[in-house]
């Protein structure tokens, strides 16, 4: 079998139920959230060592989830929502695992810049990939049916980036890289930081 078809040399492409320019929002969609997983898989290469084993081990699942997000953003036809495989309970089981990687790192008072060491920023990437992808689906929402839950996910999961990359700078014995202009907006370590 040939990796290539030629069948998208006019700029269509496959959805499940039929086909759709390679600019659509649905495509745009999917593909970012396929963007990400990458993001994800180079966030785990940079971890070395045993101390990462539970991220990286909590992250190749997350890339399963993905793609599983993926899957559901792929129907061309809003009837096959019966199909959908994301639940509510994808989004709520991150939750534990944010308030565990939120716990490992000092109080925040300021904002903080994408940094530190190189898993910390590959991980920063992948919660500014993930924040594109919610705004992708909010756009392709607006003219197609996509599964709620998915975009309940992908919202939860950037908060889940946020505090593994704060974790794994604290691993590391690194000190997040604070705002230098801005002043203590999180009053005693309170940590609001997105919605």
């Amino acid at each position: 079998m040939k990796l290539y078809t030629r069948t998208g040399d006019e700029g269509k492409t496959s959805v499940i139920g039929g086909r759709v320019g390679k600019d659509d929002a649905q495509v745009e969609t999917y593909g970012t959230i396929d963007e990400l997983n990458a993001f994800v898989g180079v966030a785990i290469a940079a971890m070395n060592g045993m101390i990462y084993d539970d991220l990286r081990a909590d992250l190749t699942c997350i890339q399963h989830q993905l793609f599983d997000c993926g899957s559901d953003l792929a129907y061309l036809d809003s009837a096959n929502g019966a199909k959908w495989k994301v639940a509510g309970e994808l989004a709520s089981g991150l939750e534990p695992l944010i308030d565990k990687y939120h716990e490992e790192a000092p109080p925040i008072l300021r904002f903080i810049l994408p940094g530190g060491g190189a898993v910390a920023a590959a991980l920063h990437v992948c919660r500014t990939v993930c924040r594109r992808a919610e705004r992708r689906m909010v756009t392709y929402a607006s003219v197609g049916e996509v599964n709620p839950a998915v975009r309940v996910y992908l919202n939860r999961l950037s908060d889940f980036f946020f505090a593994a990359a704060r974790a794994a700078n604290a691993r590391e014995g690194r000190t997040d890289v604070e705002y230098v202009r801005g002043a203590n907006v999180f009053g005693g370590g309170t940590d609001k930081k997105a919605d």
